[in-house]
C-alpha cells in the first residue's frame, strides 16, 4: 500500500481534495483544526458545514491530531486559509515530506507569498503549489477539473502529478510557482471588484473591463516578483480568474456582489463559515506591490472599499478618472 496523503484543512476545498484523492482507494488523512469537527466528520462522513451533500470515502481518516495526520505521509497538502498557513507550519514537526500549498492568498501584514512563508518555517521540506479553476463541489462530485502544480523542482512536480492525478482531476506541471501563487491570490481580489460592478449596476461591460485590466495588473505584479508571462494566460491565471470573477458561486464574487447591492461588510462576514480570501489579500497585495513600484489600481479600489476608506461610487470614479494610456 502506498504511503498516505495528508490533507491539512477540513473546509470545503480540503474535503473535496480528500474525496478526489481517495478515489483510487489509497489512504488519505484529513486533519481538522477543531476536535469536534474532526469527530463529526470521522463518524458521519459528511461535512455539512462546508460542503453539503458530499461524502468522505471510507479510506479517508479524519483526525484533530496533527502528528497523527502527518506521520509517514508522502506529501502534505496545506489547505488551510492563507492567513492561517504560518500558524499551521509552526506546529509541524521537522520532516522531509514535501508541502503542496493549496491555499490562495498573500500574507497580511508582511506581503509574503505562501512559499516564502513555508521556506522560512519549514526549510527542510520541498515545496510545490497547486492552483487553478476549481469549485470544490464539482471536484468532490468527480466532474472534470484541470489544475496546475508548480515547483522549482520539476521531478517533484512530476511525482505529485502522478500521485494525485486521475481521469477527472488532471494536474499540469509548471516551473513557475511565483506566477501561479500571484495569479491565484490576486484573482480573488479581481473577483470582488467584478462582483461590486454587477451589484452596483455598472453593467457587464464594466465587469469585462475589470476582469481584463485585473489580469493585466496581476501579471505586472507577478513579473515583478519573478513570475513567467505565460503563466497568467494559463489555468492558474486566466482560467481561475474567469471562473472566480463571473459566478455567484464564487465566495469572492458573491461578496463583491452583495456589497455592490448595499450590504455592509460586517453583515456579510458575521457568522460566515467560509473564508473570503480576497478581502485580506487586497491590502497584502498592495503592500507587496508598493515594494516593487507596481501599480494595482483595481486592488487599491477593492482595499479602499473593504477597509472603509472609500464608497463603491468613489472608488469606481477614481478608477475611471485614471489617465488615458496605451493598453498593456
Amino acid at each position: 500500500m502506498s504511503a498516505p496523503i495528508a490533507i491539512l484543512g477540513a473546509g470545503a476545498w480540503g474535503t473535496a481534495l480528500a474525496i478526489a484523492l481517495a478515489r483510487d482507494d489509497g489512504p488519505v488523512r484529513l486533519w481538522a483544526r477543531r476536535a469536534d469537527h474532526a469527530g463529526w466528520l470521522q463518524q458521519s462522513r459528511h461535512n455539512d458545514a462546508y460542503l453539503p451533500g458530499a461524502r468522505l470515502p471510507d479510506s479517508v481518516t479524519v483526525t484533530n491530531d496533527l502528528d497523527q495526520a502527518t506521520n509517514d505521509a508522502s506529501v502534505l497538502l496545506v489547505v488551510t486559509p492563507a492567513q492561517h498557513v504560518a500558524g499551521l507550519l509552526q506546529q509541524l514537526k521537522r520532516g522531509d515530506a514535501p508541502l503542496l500549498l493549496c491555499a490562495k492568498g498573500i500574507e497580511r501584514g508582511s506581503g509574503r507569498l505562501l512559499t516564502e512563508v513555508a521556506r522560512e518555517l519549514a526549510p527542510s521540506r520541498a515545496l510545490a503549489v497547486l492552483s487553478g479553476p476549481t469549485f470544490a463541489d464539482e471536484v468532490a462530485a468527480g466532474k472534470p477539473t484541470a489544475v496546475t502544480i508548480a515547483s522549482d523542482d520539476d521531478p517533484l512536480a512530476a511525482s505529485l502529478v502522478a500521485r494525485i492525478g486521475s481521469p477527472s482531476f488532471r494536474p499540469y506541471r509548471s516551473p513557475d510557482p511565483i506566477g501561479v501563487e500571484v495569479a491565484g491570490a490576486c484573482k480573488n481580489v479581481i473577483a470582488i471588484a467584478c462582483g461590486l460592478a454587477i451589484g452596483a449596476g455598472l453593467g457587464e461591460n464594466a465587469r469585462a473591463a475589470l476582469l481584463t485590466r485585473g489580469l493585466a495588473e496581476t501579471t505586472r505584479l507577478g513579473l515583478a516578483l519573478g513570475g513567467r508571462p505565460e503563466t497568467f494566460a494559463g489555468l492558474a491565471g486566466l482560467g481561475d480568474l474567469a471562473l472566480t470573477a463571473t459566478s455567484p458561486r464564487s465566495r469572492n464574487y458573491a461578496l463583491g456582489l452583495a456589497l455592490g447591492e448595499g450590504a455592509t461588510l460586517d453583515e456579510l462576514m458575521r457568522g460566515r463559515s467560509s473564508v473570503v480570501e480576497g478581502a485580506a489579500t487586497a491590502g497584502a497585495a498592495l503592500l507587496r506591490a508598493n515594494r516593487h513600484s507596481v501599480e494595482l489600481p483595481i486592488a487599491q479600489a477593492v482595499a479602499d472599499i473593504i477597509e472603509g476608506r472609500a464608497t463603491i461610487r468613489d472608488a469606481m470614479r477614481g478608477l475611471l478618472a485614471r489617465p488615458f494610456k496605451a493598453e498593456g
